[in-house]
């Protein structure tokens, strides 16, 4: 992994960790996530005519993201019903780029030196190890764990739409307005037209928040072109080192030694991707 993609991966996950801390909606664990997927996705409808479609063959991959997407939005939103945001997000985000480095080493042949490997491990490892003790129901331990199924297969059909696509930009701007739109229908499905008026008083985080977060994800879409799914998986995941710098450096959160443990575990991670 070049310098440079190293470096715009990092970038990606403070963004990543930018919006989390910014989506201050007020609304529901539902009206969020799904205001900020139709935000994504009017973002990428405006920016598309710009980046043109992905060609035919990159097209069956484009429907499969779109549905792993929606399919990670609703998991996610199951699991936030059985435990909090603090162990679920963890345990959700850190065990998927483990489960993408054995696909990615079954399927598509991306081998890792032991230094990768290692740093795979040791950022998945301080990532969970965020989650802290207990407290998580089985229910809750299962949609997590369901919720990094779908991330670990939405990374994987993206990494590979992304390269038989030629076009990170095209593949990912119409991934999400499908996505967008099969969010819509579910929302329109679940909360009918005025459960979609009552979040338009949270616009303006919405917005903010959506642009932070499909620019992470775009930068990580042309990231998964240029490296290892797995390696780039792990990487983007350090988000949740810098949402706790963030909790720290301004909302003055004073974290238990356990989760300075484990950023310090990430921060191993993170060096032996440069060894």
């Amino acid at each position: 992994m070049s310098l440079a993609v190293f470096l715009a991966i990092l970038f990606a996950a403070a963004l990543h960790a930018g919006w989390n801390a910014l989506v201050k909606t007020g609304l529901d664990r539902f009206s969020s996530i799904l205001f900020l997927g139709l935000a994504q996705a009017a973002i990428a409808l405006l920016l598309l005519p710009f980046f043109g479609l992905p060609p035919s063959a990159a097209w069956p991959w484009v429907l499969a993201g779109s549905a792993l997407h929606s399919g990670y939005k609703l998991a996610l939103i199951r699991a936030y019903g059985h435990g909090d945001l603090s162990q679920i997000y963890p345990l959700s985000r850190g065990s998927a780029p483990l489960i993408v480095a054995v696909a990615g080493a079954l399927f598509l042949g991306e081998t890792m030196d032991l230094a990768r490997t290692a740093a795979v491990a040791a950022i998945a490892g301080g990532i969970m190890l965020m989650a802290g003790k207990g407290g998580v129901t089985r229910i809750g331990l299962f949609w997590a764990l369901v919720t990094a199924a779908f991330t670990a297969a939405y990374t994987l059909a993206d990494g590979i739409g992304a390269r038989i696509a030629g076009s990170a930009s095209a593949f990912i701007l119409t991934m999400i307005v499908l996505d967008g739109a099969i969010m819509l229908a579910y929302g329109l499905a679940a909360r009918g037209r005025a459960g979609l008026v009552a979040m338009l008083p949270a616009w303006r985080p919405g917005v903010s928040a959506g642009a932070m977060s499909l620019g992470a994800y775009w930068i990580a879409v042309w990231a998964f072109t240029q490296a290892p799914l797995a390696t780039v998986a792990a990487l983007r995941e350090t988000s949740v080192l810098f949402a706790m710098l963030i909790a720290v450096a301004w909302l003055k959160e004073r974290p238990a030694p356990r989760r300075w443990a484990a950023a310090g575990l990430i921060l191993v991670g993170v060096v032996l991707m440069r060894v």
